[in-house]
Formats: C-alpha cells, sequence, structure tokens
C-alpha cells in the first residue's frame, strides 16, 4: 500500500483547509458519531498490526487490545484530520498512538507488577513477563514504524522524542514512588511525560503528515492541554466509588497525586498517618473519605479545567469548522466524565 504521505503530497485535496461544514456538535457522543468510521476502520487495522508469525506476540498484543479501553487517542487523531479539512480517512495513522499506548500499558503492568487492567488479569499474569515485556516492545517498534510510513519525517521524529519523554516519566514515577514531599510542579512534570506528550502527539498528527507547522503547533498544544486533564481527572476518579476503577488504589500502592497533595496539604493528620507507613488495607476506604472531605477532588478538577481551557484557546488558530467544534467538546467531557 502506497503510504498516505505520498498520496496526499501527489494529489493534495484543493480544499485541504476549508474542513467540513459547521454543524452543531452537542456532545461527546456526537463528536465521536462525527468520526464512527474512522474509529471503526482504525479498530480494523489495530488487530491487523499486530499480527506476527510469533503466535505469542497477536495473543498478547490482542489480550489487551480486546479488552476494550477508551480509544481516546485515534478519537483526537480523526478529529484532528476532520479539522484540517483532510478527506482521507487516516487508520493507520490513527493506530500509531494507540499501539504506542498499548505496548506502555504492557510495560507499566510489569513495572508496577499490576494485577488486572480493563476488569481482567493482567497480560503478565497470563503469559509471563518475559514474553509480555517484549511484546510491548513490538508494539512500540511497530508504532515507530508506522509514524514513519504513515505520517513523514516530522511525524516520526516528533514521536521518537515522545517516546523519551514518556520513558523518563516512568522512571521520574518510579523515582518519586511513596515520596511524600513530591510537590505540584513535580507531579506535573511526570504527567507531562508519560501521559500529556502522546495525547498531544496523537492531535498533531495529521499536522504532521500535510506539512502545516502552525495547525500542528496549535494541535499539539491542545493534545498537551487535555492530556494534562485527562490524567487529573483520572486521578480523581481514584477517589470515585463506580467508576470502574478500584477504589483507593493510588492510597494502597502510595502513588502520590494532585488530590493527595492538595489534600495532605490541608489535612495534616493525613500526611501524619500516611508518613508512618502503608496504610492498612481496613484503613483505605476511611482515608479515601478523609481525602474527599478536604474538598482536593474540586481543586483537582477545577485545576483540569483549567488546562481544558488553555487547550480550547489553542485551537483559536484552526479553521473554523465541525472538526475543531468536535475537538473542544470532546476535550471539554473529559474532565467531566465519570468513568
Amino acid at each position: 500500500m502506497e503510504p498516505v504521505a505520498r498520496r496526499l503530497a501527489r494529489n493534495r485535496p484543493s480544499g485541504l483547509r476549508a474542513g467540513a461544514p459547521l454543524t452543531r456538535i452537542e456532545g461527546p457522543a456526537d463528536a465521536l458519531a462525527l468520526v464512527a468510521e474512522d474509529l471503526a476502520a482504525a479498530e480494523r487495522t489495530l488487530r491487523e498490526l499486530v499480527i506476527s508469525d510469533v503466535a505469542e506476540i497477536p495473543a498478547i498484543a490482542g489480550y489487551l487490545a480486546d479488552a476494550g479501553g477508551k480509544r481516546l487517542r485515534p478519537a483526537i487523531t480523526a478529529l484532528a484530520r476532520v479539522s484540517l479539512g483532510i478527506e482521507e480517512m487516516l487508520p493507520r495513522l490513527m493506530c500509531t498512538g494507540e499501539l504506542l499506548h498499548l505496548g506502555s500499558l504492557l510495560h507499566d503492568d510489569v513495572v508496577d507488577d499490576g494485577l488486572t487492567r480493563r476488569g481482567q488479569p493482567t497480560a503478565h499474569k497470563v503469559y509471563g513477563t518475559p514474553v509480555t515485556v517484549l511484546t510491548g516492545d513490538f508494539c512500540l517498534a511497530r508504532s515507530i514504524l508506522l509514524a514513519a510510513e504513515e505520517g513523514g519525517f516530522r511525524a516520526v521524529t516528533e514521536l521518537g522524542r515522545t517516546v523519551t519523554l514518556m520513558a523518563e516519566g516512568e522512571v521520574l514515577q518510579l523515582k518519586r514512588a511513596h515520596d511524600l514531599a513530591t510537590d505540584v510542579p513535580g507531579y506535573l512534570d511526570v504527567v507531562d511525560r508519560k501521559s500529556a506528550s502522546l495525547i498531544s502527539w496523537c492531535a498533531a498528527a495529521p499536522a504532521y503528515l500535510v506539512g502545516d507547522d502552525a495547525a500542528a503547533d496549535c494541535l499539539a498544544a491542545f493534545g498537551r492541554g487535555v492530556g494534562r486533564a485527562f490524567q487529573l481527572t483520572d486521578d480523581v476518579l481514584d477517589f470515585r466509588a463506580g467508576t470502574g476503577k478500584t477504589l483507593g488504589a493510588d492510597l494502597r500502592d502510595q502513588k502520590v497525586t494532585l488530590p493527595l497533595i492538595h489534600a495532605m496539604q490541608r489535612d495534616p493528620g493525613l500526611r501524619a498517618e500516611l508518613e508512618a507507613g502503608p496504610p492498612a488495607e481496613e484503613r483505605i476506604e476511611a482515608l479515601v473519605q478523609q481525602v474527599v472531605a478536604t474538598g482536593a477532588l474540586d481543586s483537582t478538577l477545577a485545576v483540569a479545567r483549567g488546562f481544558v481551557a488553555e487547550a480550547l484557546e489553542a485551537l483559536d488558530g484552526l479553521p473554523d469548522n465541525v472538526g475543531r467544534e468536535a475537538l473542544g467538546v470532546l476535550g471539554t467531557y473529559l474532565v467531566e466524565r465519570t468513568r
């Protein structure tokens, strides 16, 4: 198959920056419906991309992919495509970020010795650690190859920088594990490297493809802002029941997130108890309620909404069309979600 970058360079559509006619996007369902065909094509393509004659690789990668996930990264790439007026769907480019994400999850669960992921036992508990780590490597290598084939030189260069940041973020998170002295800048530094950098790349990827540097800067800034907000909201959901997450998992692991930083600043007794050692299982629920009582969840969401506001401002540099509107709606939803 001819790489999409070459096809677009050879036959670039005359209305590339015009975008789709502006219509009303009422909520996240409308935003995702706008790219429903893209997402369906990407889902099929994702399964094709992990095919290998080494049977363990598609088994392990497929095990995690089949467990679901939000597919946020492909959706953002697809909506960025619409915002730039690119008429051709880009399922392989959409899968680049998702493959890298899958590989990082396989690695993270090994590093953290996680027991469950997406409601099922983690891959390394089912298939063993060595082959799971190597399958994560396969997903990483495949994503870099895809970026080169589908996005061109800048796309693969920026993805290389992203992988570097993600690795640094993971090491920093490990280094600061259980460090209750972690401050807000230190926490956000890890978020930027480990989480926001990949979402930023996924947003900018279609602009890298067509060589629109100005749009790439706007979309990268948007992705960075919503990536931060997404992670902060995820950390808030750890302290709420009925979200699909294990309540208080971060407390069990003594993982210092923004809600806990805010809570410890407001409740010295909470900090003193956690400094005494890992909390006993029977104390987890009470400690969760103690964090909630400080108002730390609301203050964290306020910070997240501030990042979304900055992200939406970055979209002002794009054409006023339905794709841009849908990106904004989806970005706003990431803070207001309950799962």
